[in-house]
């Protein structure tokens, strides 16, 4: 085997194994290499957390009742997520907490990405907060429902605890084609405990796929 071939069975060998997906990796060790910042944990009989957890179960139930209120309307279950984060932020406003989208680390805003908010509690602390749906169809199967995609601008910049609100939600009655969703109950978590797995994939940009060298034909219509 020449140094060429022996070169491009090591690349080769690398790639494969960059394709199979790191699994089981804790949330906590994930946030702390990306950006530096620990994952607090929650103690059930810490006194702090405990009135956290007091407040946050408030803002579920609001949160709630108002979407149950106004009905939320789309198309598909998966696009109902995006609209529960402002009444969340609403509900937490309401008890008395500072929240609104985190800032990243070069103090801008950014809507996407996690997580969705970041709240202040009653002791100063900082808290971080997803927020979620699902339907009962699909709670218990293996569909990826959690993503977290590093980031030259992350949004995590503190140590903080890492909450996901999570309604779960059904179609009250169709509006044309669309359907009102309401929630039927809720979950609150704390996934500093969280098991995620690692998929890598490939990309281009632009320049690269449009390249002239890779153009087999190109023109312009009439």
């Amino acid at each position: 085997m020449t140094y060429d071939e022996e070169y491009t069975k090591k690349l080769e060998d690398v790639i494969k194994q960059m394709l199979q997906p790191l699994r089981n990796v804790p949330f906590n060790l994930v946030i702390e290499n990306i950006c530096g910042c620990k994952v607090t944990p929650f103690i059930r009989k810490d006194i702090k957390d405990k009135a956290v957890l007091k407040k946050l179960i408030k803002v579920a139930k609001i949160t709630g009742k108002t979407v149950n209120q106004k009905g939320i309307k789309r198309s598909r279950p998966n696009e109902v997520g995006n609209d529960i984060e402002p009444f969340v932020i609403n509900s937490l406003i309401t008890i008395g907490y500072n929240a609104g989208s985190p800032l990243t680390r070069k103090g801008g805003h950014k809507k996407t990405g996690y997580p969705d908010i970041e709240f202040i509690d009653e002791f100063n602390r900082v808290n971080y907060l997803e927020c979620k749906t699902f339907n009962i169809d699909s709670f218990n199967t293996t569909m990826r429902s959690f993503y977290l995609s590093p980031s030259e601008d992350f949004k995590i910049t503190h140590d903080a605890h890492h909450f996901v609100l999570s309604f779960e939600i059904f179609v009250d009655r169709n509006v044309g084609k669309n359907n009102i969703y309401k929630c039927k109950n809720w979950k609150i978590l704390s996934i500093e405990k969280l098991a995620v797995d690692v998929k890598y994939e490939f990309n281009a940009d632009n320049q690269r796929l449009y390249a002239n060298k890779l153009i087999l034909a190109q023109g312009d219509l009439d």
